[in-house]
């Protein structure tokens, strides 16, 4: 009777097999750029509408606006909030305008309640301290009330306290960040339209409308 045995591997081979392995998970998470076109869809969401095609019955989703295939929102935008999302089906794109180390800029029109002091205003462009760290530096500017859609439902707020708005600009994306942010200064936020995320903004569109646009020409 012969016995066939299996050679031992040798803890070098097993070792290169483990390192094999672990380049080819990395490079299967790297993004990558799509087999066909480029897509891009520029879309204004909607007030109470979620930021993904699939929902519980009676969510409004992004399947009840865009009939294009195949694309995905470049992060996320919460879902009382409005203004633009881009979607794509390129993996690249969509890494650079939501990764913070691409430096890609998101600039907010955030209505807030109160009036913030200058001393509110610098520290939220110098950074607040929320329970998942310090925020980084932000473009912080007062703006005069923008004109735009009303939103369907309006706001709710106290009468007797006046309203401002506020331009955040962020190199960054937390959970609710900006919310959390105008909070931590003592100005709840009470309406947030992402107005522009890098080179697109949501100008000349109306809630629930979308277009499909090129990537933009290299400098």
């Amino acid at each position: 009777m012969t016995f066939k045995t299996t050679p031992k591997r040798s803890a070098k081979t097993s070792a290169s097999m483990q390192n094999s392995r672990r380049t080819s998970r990395l490079r299967s998470n790297k993004p990558a750029r799509p087999k066909g076109p480029t897509k891009i869809i520029l879309f204004n969401k909607p007030f109470n509408t979620l930021t993904q095609f699939t929902g519980e019955p009676g969510d409004s989703t992004l399947a009840d606006f865009i009939p294009v295939k195949d694309v995905y929102a470049a992060g996320r935008l919460d879902k009382d909030s409005e203004g633009l999302l881009v979607l794509t089906n390129d993996g690249i794109l969509q890494a650079r305008l939501t990764q913070p180390k691409s430096k890609s800029p998101k600039t907010y029109w955030v209505q807030v309640e109160g009036i913030p002091s200058e001393d509110s205003l610098n520290r939220l462009r110098n950074g607040v301290e929320l329970n998942d760290g310090w925020t980084l530096p932000a473009g912080i500017e007062l703006m005069q009330e923008p004109t735009i859609w009303d939103r369907n439902p309006p706001i709710r707020h106290r009468p007797s306290i006046p309203t401002s708005w506020i331009a955040i600009t962020l190199e960054e994306g937390r959970n609710r960040q900006v919310r959390r942010m105008t909070a931590a200064v003592g100005h709840p936020t009470l309406r947030l339209i992402r107005h522009r995320m890098g080179e697109w903004t949501v100008d000349d569109m109306q809630p629930g409308e979308w277009k499909e646009v090129s990537l933009p020409q290299k400098r």
